[in-house]
């Protein structure tokens, strides 16, 4: 089975994979982040590295889709294809800094690497404030992310709502992080294992 998480930057992704990994024993999957090429330039010029970006996460992500499929395995992914073409390329698009014209080629792409792998079976989203996410980004300390503008964060938050709203394609769980700590709180962990559990396999 394939879990995806979903979230903001700075949502708790990360951490959530890593727990819940531990906790079912199922294989984690985490995003690809300290070895990004493209991702400091982006942050200090994001319309220069806006479209070199998103196609390198579109491709790092579909290779990860049809990895997981092949393994047959149990695995849970820290974010989805989804959120590249639903949220970050149109906030880039809408922010004008992301050319139309490539926009549209993004798109055609997207559209062709979806048609070909099958949506998680059950897709996790970590709901956030923008106050909640700025925390967690300056607590982690990563020096590529000081200069994320706090319009391109809104930006992002607005489109996730959008999206995941809309989202038909698996079963969904919508997890409130501000209300939670599931990193440091074992009850909270324990509720949101078991939010995940009835989703998959049912209450009985």
């Amino acid at each position: 089975m394939h879990i995806g998480i979903a979230g903001n930057i700075g949502s708790g992704k990360t951490t959530l994979t890593r727990l819940l990994s531990k906790s079912m024993n199922w294989t984690p999957r985490f995003e690809p982040v300290d070895d990004n090429p493209y991702l400091a330039d982006f942050y200090k010029d994001m319309q220069r590295w806006s479209f070199n970006l998103q196609i390198y996460f579109l491709n790092k992500r579909f290779k990860e889709v049809v990895n997981i499929r092949r393994s047959n395995g149990n695995v849970i992914q820290d974010r989805t294809i989804y959120e590249d073409s639903c949220v970050f390329a149109p906030n880039l698009h809408k922010m004008g800094l992301m050319s139309t014209r490539d926009y549209e080629n993004y798109k055609d792409l997207f559209s062709l690497m979806i048609s070909l792998v099958k949506p998680p079976d059950l897709m996790i989203y970590l709901r956030s404030s923008i106050e909640h996410l700025v925390g967690n980004i300056q607590k982690r300390g990563r020096e590529y992310e000081e200069g994320i503008r706090l319009d391109y964060l809104k930006g992002l938050n607005d489109l996730y709502e959008a999206w995941i709203t809309e989202y038909s394609d698996g079963k969904k769980l919508i997890v409130d992080v501000d209300k939670l700590d599931f990193e440091n709180d074992p009850k909270d962990l324990s509720s949101v294992i078991d939010a995940v559990g009835a989703e998959l396999h049912g209450l009985f």
